[in-house]
């Protein structure tokens, strides 16, 4: 039985009504899209950006309201919603506040495993999918709980080039390093630092990680960075483990077991 209408406070402290279930829902966050779809609401998503790549299909089933900093008001309003999802950090306070006299909009902020965890039980909550989103969120939860405590390693995560931009300590990135055994060595910074070639070379990390997203480092660039961190192990990485905190967060364990693995026949003994 539903338990509807809904009262729900979200990430701004602002609370919304939802009289009944959504029926006609935009997402304007990648993992919160593939978070959706993972709770069986393919019927009810009606909007995305163009960076919502997963599910792969939803994209061409889907209407595209622009991306995440910038949106079409006139087509996402046009597709009349019931409930739009945003993200304090992947959107602007722009896009809110200019959706905000039209419709539900529900503003998330994730920076740890354990908000990721009380943010898909809040999207169960608002979509009605309340046990679906339990069972997930338990299911993440204890793959979590068996890594093992790994040895720490000095660690520099790399999100942008040119200019060179790492992850502070107030960030989801952050945490998911963090249970890897991977000790962030801009930990003392907030948000994301900027850093010059000579900040770099400060740093001294045992290990570089260069993230396939926002930017898509390749190959090539593990040459530019080794001049300023030589006695370090590179790695390019999939970004999206790390910074995706949906239905994604099933694969993180996984994924960090296997590249301390990988790091086992790389690092020097």
């Amino acid at each position: 039985m539903t338990r509807f209408p809904r009262k729900l406070t979200d990430a701004r402290g602002r609370t919304i009504h939802l009289t009944t279930p959504p029926q006609r829902i935009v997402s304007l966050v990648p993992s919160i899209t593939e978070l959706l779809a993972a709770l069986g609401l393919d019927h009810a998503v009606v909007g995305l950006t163009r960076f919502c790549v997963r599910p792969p299909d939803w994209k061409r089933r889907k209407t595209i309201v622009g991306g995440t900093k910038q949106i079409n008001l006139e087509r996402l309003l046009s597709l009349q919603p019931d409930l739009v999802l945003a993200n304090l950090e992947e959107n602007t306070r722009a896009i809110v506040e200019m959706l905000d006299p039209h419709v539900p909009v529900f503003v998330t902020y994730v920076r740890t495993l354990d908000e990721a965890l009380h943010m898909i039980r809040q999207v169960g909550s608002l979509t009605d999918t309340e046990a679906t989103a339990e069972t997930l969120a338990a299911t993440i939860a204890q793959r979590f709980a068996t890594l093992p405590a790994y040895p720490s390693l000095r660690t520099l995560y790399l999100i942008w080039r040119d200019p060179w931009m790492s992850i502070g300590g107030d960030t989801f990135i952050h945490d998911m390093l963090r249970r890897g055994g991977f000790a962030n060595v801009c930990a003392h910074q907030t948000r994301y630092p900027t850093l010059t070639p000579e900040a770099i070379r400060t740093l001294h990390p045992e290990v570089v990680l260069l993230s396939s997203e926002p930017y898509p480092f390749r190959e090539a660039h593990l040459e530019e960075l080794r001049p300023l961190c030589p006695h370090a192990t590179f790695l390019l990485v999939d970004g999206q483990p790390f910074s995706w905190y949906g239905a994604r967060l099933l694969e993180t364990p996984a994924y960090l077991q296997q590249l301390r693995r990988q790091l086992l026949s790389l690092l020097p003994s």
